[in-house]
């Protein structure tokens, strides 16, 4: 398959974003592997891994009155008023991310085994089938460089992998500073739902990242941070009290061995934690993050934001299996912002409709 690095394809909401109720984890699964930018990953004779730029003109395009609407604009507003899984649009190309363009798609467990007081699928007990998608802010993906590595990712409640009826999903983000870091392994990375922000890392592309905060400040009055509530209420019962952590911290396991390499791109990096030589999801293959959260922060600083935090509980982790770099996983699958609540256990709050 030909990968079009110049496709931008429908960046709001259509038919296919509202007739969303739900998807199956085999399907989302099977379409994430079926045009994978490689035969088998670290054959001799494959093609590096395509690097999606992302620019201010990509941005900009449509902010002109009379002109075309404001992509980037749509693109805002269709991240938090769409649940849907996967945008094919109408052609079946889905759509170019302007921001996060990419990234590795990760499939395994959440699994929730420390004593906590949230509900949903934060309770102790709680297991879910998780598909994710690291991916970089910018156009850089390699270690040595300034970039801000990411991981956001949708749990299906139900830990059957062929489970027969669709089934909504919770979604998260978590993120490095949004200005941009230098961490040279994943992991080492700190990503929260609530990041620093240090604009000038950007350099070329401060405008980029000052444009995205005012933009998602008007779509979403939070530009930096994402609630946790959809979790919270995943699975459920509508006469419990919702109770969310307001901060969730996703850090890798000490456990997990270290890839060396000079300049290597974060994608091959995490296929050469759970893939060696083709036999991807062994069972001594595993990556693995934590899952730390707490009600304690403080934040500082208005355009410059600095985060401080106390009490990290740690109540489970994220054990992945499986990954994959491919087109569909750049352009198809989606994944929803959390409304903003100024009371983030009380649907009512909601700053925007749902």
């Amino acid at each position: 398959m030909k990968f079009d690095t110049t496709y931008l394809g429908p960046q709001g909401k259509h038919a296919e974003d509202e007739a969303y109720h739900g998807s199956r984890y085999a399907d989302v699964k099977a379409a994430i592997f079926q045009n994978a930018y490689y035969l088998t990953w670290g054959d001799e004779g494959e093609q590096p891994l395509p690097v999606y730029a992302v620019t201010l003109g990509r941005i900009l395009r449509g902010v002109v009155p009379g002109c075309l609407p404001w992509q980037f604009k749509a693109a805002a507003m269709r991240a938090v008023e769409s649940k849907a899984d996967m945008r094919w649009g109408e052609d079946g190309r889905g759509f170019r991310r302007l921001l996060h363009p990419n990234s590795i798609c990760l499939f395994g467990r959440w699994i929730i085994d420390g004593e906590n007081s949230y509900s949903g699928y934060f309770r102790q007990g709680s297991e879910a089938l998780i598909v994710a998608r690291y991916s970089t802010c910018c156009t850089e993906t390699r270690r040595g460089y300034t970039r801000s590595l990411s991981l956001v990712g949708k749990l299906y409640p139900t830990t059957d992998t062929d489970h027969v009826d669709p089934l909504e999903t919770a979604n998260f983000i978590t993120q490095e500073d949004i200005g941009g870091e230098r961490t040279q392994y994943i992991n080492d990375a700190e990503l929260r739902n609530a990041p620093n922000v240090t604009p000038w890392r950007r350099g070329w592309g401060t405008p980029i990242l000052l444009i995205s905060g005012l933009l998602f400040k008007f779509v979403n009055v939070e530009p930096a941070i994402r609630q946790l509530h959809t979790i919270a209420e995943l699975g459920k019962p509508p006469d419990e009290q919702t109770r969310t952590p307001e901060f969730m911290q996703l850090t890798v396991s000490d456990e997990q061995p270290y890839v060396q390499g000079g300049a290597l791109d974060f994608r091959d990096e995490i296929l050469e934690h759970l893939d060696e030589g083709g036999q991807s999801c062994r069972d001594d293959r595993k990556l693995v993050f934590n899952v730390d959260v707490t009600d304690h922060g403080t934040r500082r600083g208005v355009l410059a934001q600095r985060w401080q935090f106390d009490d990290w509980q740690r109540i489970g982790r994220i054990e992945f299996t499986e990954a994959v770099a491919s087109y569909n996983g750049d352009f198809v699958i989606h994944f929803s912002h959390p409304n903003w609540r100024t009371d983030r256990n009380d649907p009512a709050t909601s700053v925007r409709a749902t």
